[in-house]
């Protein structure tokens, strides 16, 4: 069976969904951005983790499960050293596990406020 672009971007996100879930992320949001022009990606899948060590766990799993259930691996990932705030880059998704305080200083929500946003309980 053949899947279209659209399913295959439905399991990715699924499947860093539950990624970041098994950590006990927090405070998932997904931003659909496919309707705005000039934006760098689909979908941004942004989270927090409550400490240093959290946020690398949550950055670390969403790589080892994508590639463990899709082979996929992200373009590029930055952050992980100070891990204040990574980015995994899988093109058609970018996620952003924040630092509480980081997230709130970026606002990446709000420079991005015309996106669908989907939230996710906190498990």
């Amino acid at each position: 069976m053949i899947q279209t672009v659209k399913e295959d971007i439905q399991t990715l996100n699924h499947w860093i969904v539950d990624a970041i879930q098994d950590i006990k992320g927090k405070n998932i949001v997904k931003l659909d951005l496919r309707k705005i022009d000039d934006a760098p990606a689909s979908f941004f899948i942004i989270c927090e983790g409550d400490s240093v060590t959290q946020i690398k766990a949550i950055a670390e799993n969403v790589n080892r499960k994508l590639y463990q259930e899709l082979d996929i691996r992200p373009n590029h990932v930055e952050g992980l050293l100070g891990a204040k705030w990574v980015l995994l880059d899988y093109f058609d998704t970018v996620v952003h596990v924040f630092y509480p305080e980081t997230r709130l200083f970026y606002e990446i929500e709000e420079l991005w406020g015309d996106a669908e946003i989907t939230e996710y309980p906190n498990e």
